[in-house]
């Protein structure tokens, strides 16, 4: 099975990588448990799916993952995507809230993770996500933004 990391990073089942990766199955299974439980988890917490593929695309965008982009975007545009989802996806800044809070937190944390604080917690709370939320939140950010070093290190893994 070709999973989306496997996707992302360009393998097919006859590379060497491929089956490097299966050397530890519960790592490629586990990863894709993971894409699956915050792409389309069986209660979203009041984050719909779109809302969370526009912001993997974003964060896709932010890490320059041109594969991941593409992936992302063809996703969202099977979710009938409304103009604030389409906007928060292509990176814009003027949203109203609570979109322009989340992708402020998605951005701070995708480009620098070491400056987010506890404040910015407070300013997700302010704009009405509850702890559920913030921790589903906190959990979608995490798997796209591994997600993407991942991919970005098997690729480099195959052009030496």
């Amino acid at each position: 099975m070709i999973d989306a990391v496997d996707k992302a990073a360009g393998l097919a089942p006859d590379d060497e990588l491929f089956a490097a990766r299966r050397f530890r199955r519960e790592f490629v299974e586990g990863a894709e448990l993971c894409r699956l439980s915050v792409l389309r988890p069986a209660n979203d917490q009041g984050l719909s799916h779109g809302l969370r593929i526009a912001l993997a695309s974003r964060m896709a965008a932010l890490n320059a993952d041109a594969v991941l982009i593409a992936d992302y975007d063809a996703q969202l545009a099977e979710c009938a995507p409304s103009e604030a989802l389409l906007a928060l996806a292509s990176g814009a800044k003027d949203l109203d809230e609570p979109l322009a809070t989340i992708a402020r937190h998605v951005d701070l944390v995708t480009l620098t993770p070491i400056a987010a604080q506890a404040s910015d917690i407070n300013r997700l709370e302010q704009a009405g996500l509850n702890n559920p939320q913030i921790v589903a939140l906190s959990e979608l950010i995490a798997f796209v933004n591994f997600q993407t070093r991942v991919a970005a290190g098997l690729r480099l893994m195959r052009s030496a």
